[in-house]
């Protein structure tokens, strides 16, 4: 960023972002720099599909991890929000380039046992089917709640919000998907605990920035309760006089 502005999402960013994951397809297909070997070229494939999964797990935990930052009570009156927000918006077209190169690469891959079939519909891969189907689904569901939060004018007033608060158990089961997916999982193991760990420290800051609202809301309330305490009158209480004998 440079003088305040921020990345914007925009059509031209999207074709500069797809065309960039284009040339990756076609270097990992061995279009550019041919294998000297079947296990090379088999390798280059698998490692372009392991790869672009890992790094679209990566920006949808930065991403999600702002819109955390961004929903705390204070965000109108916070100067750093303007900044922060343009990212939020603008990382989901790095996450979708991503995750369309590492389909694309799953499905072409021969060795990967997925195919089309399982790549798109739950349950029909033939390898690890239950951590793959959690996969497609949560595409589905980043397709859900990003397409809402893109196209709110299309929506009833308020539901795109309570479908965008989903994005969380997007990035849960994305991250269960990498982790039982793939058979490096136990290399990557700091790699997935970083990623979890990040986002429990956002939800703790936004955790402690409602507390600290509420006590600051509080404490004046108190005070104005106890001054005007102190303000009033003390009144003894009225006795009637006894009747006399």
């Amino acid at each position: 960023m440079r003088g305040g502005r921020a990345m914007k999402l925009t059509g031209g960013l999207a074709v500069v972002v797809f065309a960039a994951m284009g040339l990756v397809v076609i270097g990992a297909t061995d279009q550019i720099l041919p294998a000297t070997s079947e296990y090379q070229a088999q390798m280059r494939v698998w490692l372009a599909a392991r790869a672009t999964g890992i790094v679209a797990l990566l920006v949808l935990t930065a991403q999600v991890v702002a819109g955390i930052v961004l929903s705390h009570p204070e965000q109108a009156k916070w100067k750093q929000g303007k900044r922060i927000y343009p990212w939020h918006e603008a990382l989901w077209i790095f996450v979708l380039a991503f995750l369309a190169v590492h389909v694309v690469t799953i499905v072409v891959d021969p060795y990967a046992g997925v195919g089309i079939g399982g790549a798109l519909i739950p349950g029909m891969s033939e390898y690890r089917s239950a951590p793959v189907a959690v996969g497609v689904i949560s595409l589905y569901a980043l397709l859900l709640t990003g397409l809402t939060a893109r196209y709110t004018r299309f929506l009833p007033p308020g539901l795109w919000l309570k479908l965008h608060r989903l994005s969380l158990v997007v990035l849960v089961m994305a991250w269960i998907h990498g982790v039982l997916a793939g058979t490096d999982s136990d290399a990557l193991r700091p790699l997935y605990w970083g990623s979890a760990l990040s986002v429990v420290a956002a939800g703790a800051y936004r955790y402690w920035v409602v507390r600290k609202r509420a006590a600051h809301h509080r404490q004046p309330a108190a005070l104005a309760a106890a001054a005007t305490f102190r303000e009033e009158p003390h009144v003894e209480p009225h006795i009637e006089p006894a009747p006399a004998p």
